[in-house]
C-alpha cells in the first residue's frame, strides 16, 4: 500500500525494571519446547521469528548514498539496536513509463528478478544478506505481487497475466469510486484468475531465496491476491528453505497456511486516538476486550507506531502522537504481537520522507537508541513477551485509575507487568503489589521476573 486515507525527545527515565528470568522450559537456542496451552497451534513459525523485532529499511532514504552498501556498513549498529529481521523495501528496478516523480515508486516494479541500479548490484545485496546472517539477523524483501509497472516485460509477453477493461486493454490500478477513488497511474493490475500467472510469480520469488539467500517476504497489498495462491506459493517456497511471511493485510484467513504475520492497523488507530485526546485508557481496554477481529493464538500481529506509508502520507511520530509517542512504542513491544521499528525512529525522525524523490533521513545523534534497545532486550529475554503462541497470556488488571492501562503477561515462571499512563497529567494508581504509585504524564513502568 502506498497511500492511506509532537514528539519531543525524551530520556529513558520511565522505569524498565528488567529483573530477567530465564525460560523455565526451553528448547534449543532458548525457544520454548511447548507452545502456549491456551489454544492449539495451527502454524509453527521459524524459530528465529519467535521473539523477533522487525526493522524496516527504506534503502533510498537510509543514507545520502542510498545503497545496499550503506546499509551493510550500518549492520553492527542495527544489531546493537536489537533488530532481528530486516525488512528491505522493494529492491527491484522501477518502471519508467508513467513514472511518478523523478525516481518513481518502489512499488512500480519493472523486473521481478532484477536489482534497482539506484541501490547497487546483486552482489551488493548478497553481501548485505550474508553479513546480516553472520550477525544473527535475517533479511526479508518487500514483494509486490498485486501489480507491475507498465513497462514490465510481462505486459507484452504475457498479457493474459493482467486485468483488462471492457475494451480488452490493461488499465491503471483503481480502488473505490467517486471522490475517494484512488488511481495508481504508474502500475497495472495482475489477474490471478489466470492460473498461468501463479507459477511465474512463485518462481520469481523463489529466485531470491536461491540467488540471494533471503529469508522471506513482506507482501504488498497481499489481501488483493487470492489466499489459495498464497497457500500454494508458501508451500513451494518452504521447500527451498523455511521462510517468514508478512502480509500487508489484516484478514484472519491470511494466517491459514500462508502468512506468519499481518498488519495491526487496529492498534495503531487506537493509539492515535488516545494520543490526540479522543479517548483514554478505556479505548485500549475496549480494544483488548472487543477486538475488531479474533485471531488464532498462532497469529503474529505486527504492532507499529509508524511505517513507510504512515510516515510519508499520514505523519511523523511528532504529528501522530506528540508527547505520547514513547508510551505508544512501549505498547507495541509489550502487548501480544511482533513489534516494528521504522528506520529513523531511533533518531526521532521528524520529517515525512518523500516517496518519489531522494530525501535522506537526518540521523542526528540516535538519541532513542537506548530506548529501543532496552525494549528489544526486554522482549528477547522474557518468554512472556514472545510472539504468537510462544508468548504468554495477557490479563488486564485494575490500576484504580481510568487513565492508567495496566496488564500482566505470564509464560511459565516468567511474568512481565506493565503500567502506562495514557494521559498528559501525572496519575496516581495502584501498583501490582497493591501499593499506591505515581506515573508522570505519558510515562510507564515495566517489571519482569519470576512468578512467586
Amino acid at each position: 500500500m502506498r497511500t492511506l486515507t509532537r514528539f519531543a525527545p525524551l530520556t529513558l527515565a520511565a522505569t524498565l525494571a528488567l529483573t530477567f528470568a530465564l525460560p523455565g522450559a526451553a528448547g534449543a537456542a532458548g525457544v520454548p519446547a511447548v507452545p502456549a496451552a491456551e489454544a492449539p497451534s495451527v502454524m509453527e513459525h521459524v524459530a528465529w521469528s519467535r521473539n523477533a523485532t522487525l526493522y524496516q529499511v527504506n534503502v533510498r532514504q537510509y543514507s545520502k548514498e542510498g545503497t545496499f552498501n550503506a546499509v551493510t556498513r550500518d549492520l553492527p549498529r542495527l544489531k546493537k539496536l536489537g533488530a532481528d529481521i530486516l525488512w528491505l523495501m522493494p529492491v527491484n528496478p522501477i518502471g519508467k513509463d508513467k513514472r511518478k516523480g523523478t525516481l518513481g515508486s518502489y512499488y512500480a516494479v519493472s523486473d521481478y528478478t532484477g536489482v534497482n541500479p539506484e541501490f547497487g548490484t546483486l552482489a551488493d545485496l548478497k553481501r548485505l544478506v550474508k553479513q546480516a546472517h553472520g550477525m544473527g539477523m535475517k533479511v526479508i524483501l518487500d514483494w509486490v505481487p498485486n501489480h507491475t509497472a507498465w513497462d514490465h516485460p510481462w505486459v507484452k509477453q504475457h498479457p493474459e497475466y493482467y486485468k483488462k477493461n471492457a475494451e480488452g486493454n490493461v488499465y491503471p490500478v483503481t480502488y473505490g469510486e467517486g471522490p475517494t477513488q484512488e488511481i495508481w497511474e504508474d502500475v497495472v493490475g495482475l489477474d490471478y484468475t489466470s492460473k498461468a500467472l501463479w507459477p511465474a510469480m512463485t518462481e520469481a520469488m523463489a529466485y531470491w531465496l536461491r540467488e540471494a539467500d533471503i529469508d522471506g517476504f513482506r507482501c504488498d497489498v497481499a489481501s488483493g491476491v487470492p489466499q489459495a495462491y498464497w497457500q500454494q506459493a508458501v508451500a513451494d517456497l518452504n521447500k527451498i528453505k523455511p521462510i517468514f511471511m508478512l502480509a500487508e493485510g489484516d484478514w484472519v484467513e491470511m494466517h491459514d497456511r500462508a502468512f506468519d504475520a499481518t498488519y495491526s492497523w487496529d492498534l495503531a488507530d487506537t493509539m492515535r486516538k488516545i494520543a490526540k485526546g479522543e479517548g483514554g485508557a478505556q479505548l485500549l481496554r475496549d480494544w483488548v476486550a472487543k477486538p475488531p477481529r479474533v485471531y488464532p493464538a498462532d497469529a503474529y500481529r505486527m504492532r507499529f507506531t509508524n511505517n513507510h506509508d504512515f510516515n510519508s502520507w499520514v505523519g511523523t511520530d511528532r504529528e501522530l502522537y506528540g508527547p505520547a509517542y514513547q508510551a505508544m512504542a512501549v505498547l507495541t513491544f509489550t502487548l501480544p504481537g511482533m513489534p516494528l521499528v521504522y528506520n529513523g525512529q531511533e533518531s526521532g525522525i521528524d520529517k515525512r520522507l518523500e516517496f518519489f524523490e531522494k530525501d535522506p533521513i537526518d540521523w542526528k545523534k540516535y538519541e532513542l537508541t537506548p530506548f529501543y534497545a532496552g525494549l528489544a532486550k526486554l522482549k528477547h529475554a522474557n518468554p512472556a513477551l514472545w510472539n504468537g503462541q510462544y508468548g504468554g497470556d495477557m490479563v488486564v488488571r485494575d490500576a484504580g485509575n481510568e487513565n492508567v492501562f495496566a496488564f500482566t503477561r505470564t509464560r511459565g515462571a516468567n511474568v512481565v507487568d506493565v503500567a502506562v499512563n495514557l494521559s498528559g497529567a501525572q496519575q496516581q494508581y495502584t501498583g501490582k503489589d497493591g501499593k499506591p504509585a505515581a506515573l508522570a504524564p505519558w510515562r510507564w513502568t515495566i517489571s519482569a521476573g519470576k512468578a512467586h
